[in-house]
């Protein structure tokens, strides 16, 4: 969905009138303009299609933060420098995404399971 007036274009209160994609990509934006040094983000690009989602993932990665990403879908954290794979509320494993897939365990199952 299009914004009609592009910039310009007003945002009803809790932003009813764009889709949660939009919100979603609006809210990074307000997240990042200010260059943080460490970001956390919960489930934000849960509402993106895969190609927003990769090119959100890029910027951040090019910014140089410290990003901590809550996430259940596993290609936004693919490359992450270490992945911790929670089940019930503890954490079962940890390491990048190579280590883990060699392990065979709980992330390897998450992440096979998907395909």
């Amino acid at each position: 969905m299009a914004m009609p007036m592009k910039f310009n274009t007003i945002i009803s209160e809790m932003g009813s009138n764009i889709s949660g994609g939009q919100r979603q990509r609006i809210a990074l934006a307000r997240a990042l303009i200010n260059n943080p040094s460490i970001v956390i983000l919960d489930e934000a690009t849960s509402a993106l299609d895969t190609i927003n989602e990769e090119r959100i993932t890029k910027y951040i990665k090019s910014q140089g933060c410290t990003h901590i990403i809550v996430t259940h879908r596993l290609s936004t954290i693919k490359d992450a420098d270490i992945i911790f794979v929670m089940k019930g509320g503890k954490i079962v494993e940890s390491g990048n995404h190579k280590y883990l897939m060699d392990l065979g365990g709980e992330y390897y199952s998450l992440y096979t399971k998907r395909k």
